[in-house]
């Protein structure tokens, strides 16, 4: 066995893998996106579908978006200024 395959059983084995950088990405949106909304994050990362890059690594392939009006925008923007 090589060092990037391990077994979950004795009957199969499998190769290891690791989350891209877009894949990790997705995971804070998705993150983002439930604390924004107020929603629970385990659908949406159920919901994710994986590919396996060029590279080898994890890809999400329908990451998760979301939209924000100006006042969303302006209350962040005012949140991260630093008083004087």
């Amino acid at each position: 066995m090589s060092d990037n395959e391990f077994t979950f059983n004795s009957e199969k084995k499998t190769e290891e893998m690791h989350l891209s950088d877009q894949a990790l990405g997705a995971v804070m949106m998705a993150l983002q996106k439930s604390l924004l909304e107020q929603t629970d994050i385990v659908p949406v990362l159920k919901n994710f579908k994986l590919a396996q890059s060029e590279s080898g690594d994890l890809v999400v392939v329908n990451p998760p978006v979301f939209k924000m009006n100006h006042s969303d925008v302006d209350v962040l923007a005012n949140a991260t200024e630093t008083k004087e």
